[in-house]
């Protein structure tokens, strides 16, 4: 006969309870048997890697150097509505409907 979920969830239940039994038993006679070893061989905790280390600190050194802010330019081109382009990207667009009306980009130049 085969079983249910619901039996194998009560079983898994009930074996888990029961393993931790026998766990809360066998931990007194496992500290026993190690306090018995730390003493016989003069054990510190530092031989068993239980002293509080400091953290690590970070050794000083170079700097990553991060991505510089771009800088801004003066304005080399300037239309009459008073919109200005630095000469850097694309074109604005307002300057490529000027130029496409038939201006020059000279027409614009900050003097």
């Amino acid at each position: 006969m085969s079983k249910t979920y619901s039996q194998l969830m009560k079983q898994i239940d009930n074996l888990q309870r029961e393993a931790e039994e026998i766990k809360r038993k066998e931990i007194d006679g496992v500290v026993t048997r190690i306090k018995e070893a730390i003493k016989a061989y003069g054990l510190t905790a530092a031989d068993l890697g239980l002293t509080a280390r400091a953290p690590k600190v970070a050794k000083p050194g170079k700097k990553r150097a991060g991505r510089k802010a771009g800088k801004t330019t003066a304005a080399k081109y300037r239309d009459e509505a008073g919109n200005t382009w630095g000469g850097r990207g694309p074109r604005p667009a307002w300057l490529r409907e000027a130029l496409a009306a038939g201006k020059q980009l000279s027409d614009f130049a900050v003097k």
